[in-house]
C-alpha cells in the first residue's frame, strides 16, 4: 500500500516534471514568457544587424522590449506559437528521420540529393503552415485545403518543366583537338 502512495505523490504526468512543467504553463510561462523573449531576440537580433541605429544597442533594445510586449497584447501570438511549435518538432523530427536513412543509402555531396532534400524540408514547412492557419482560422487555411491538389499539380508541372530547361541549356562540351605535329623547320 505504500508503494501505491509513493507513486501517486508524483503524478501521472511524467512525475516530479510533468508537474513543474505543468506548474509553468499555470503560470503562463509558454504562453508568454518564452514568446516574448523569443520575438524579442528576433527583433533585437535584426535590427543589431541592420545598424539602423549605428551602434547604439540601447535603442535596439528599447525597440524590441516594446514589440515583445505589444505583440502579447492580445491571446493570437500565444495561440498561433502554441499551434506552430509542436507541429515544427513533429516536422523536424520527420526530416531528421529522413536525413538518417538518407545518410545510409545516398551520397551527401552530390547536389541533387541535396536539392531533394530541399524540397521535402519545403513541402513539410509548407504542410506544417497550412496546417497552423486552419487551426488559427485564417481563411487562407480553409482555400489550401480545399485546393492543394491543383497547386501541387502546377508546382509539379512548373517543377518539371525546370528539370527539361535546365537540362537542354547544358552546352555540349567541344571536343578535345590533338595538336597537329610540324616538322621543326618549317
Amino acid at each position: 500500500m505504500i508503494k501505491v502512495v509513493i507513486l501517486a505523490s508524483y503524478g501521472y504526468y511524467g512525475g516530479a516534471i510533468g508537474d513543474m512543467l505543468s506548474k509553468w504553463e499555470q503560470m503562463g510561462f509558454f504562453s508568454y514568457l518564452l514568446p516574448f523573449l523569443l520575438i524579442f531576440a528576433i527583433v533585437f537580433g535584426i535590427l543589431s544587424s541592420m545598424k539602423l541605429f549605428r551602434e547604439n544597442r540601447a535603442v535596439d533594445a528599447i525597440i524590441a522590449f516594446a514589440v515583445a510586449l505589444l505583440s502579447l497584447q492580445f491571446e493570437f501570438v500565444p495561440v498561433f506559437f502554441s499551434e506552430i511549435f509542436p507541429r515544427m518538432g513533429v516536422g523536424l523530427a520527420v526530416l531528421l528521420v529522413i536525413l538518417i536513412i538518407a545518410g545510409f543509402f545516398v551520397d551527401p555531396t552530390k547536389p541533387g540529393i541535396m536539392y531533394a532534400l530541399l524540397g521535402i524540408g519545403v513541402i513539410i514547412a509548407v504542410v506544417i503552415l497550412v496546417t497552423t492557419s486552419e487551426s488559427v482560422g485564417w481563411s487562407s487555411g480553409y482555400w489550401w485545403a480545399q485546393n492543394w491538389e491543383m497547386l501541387a499539380g502546377v508546382v509539379f508541372v512548373l517543377v518539371a518543366l525546370a528539370v527539361i530547361i535546365g537540362v537542354s541549356n547544358k552546352k555540349t562540351p567541344t571536343p578535345y583537338a590533338l595538336p597537329v605535329w610540324r616538322p621543326e623547320g618549317s
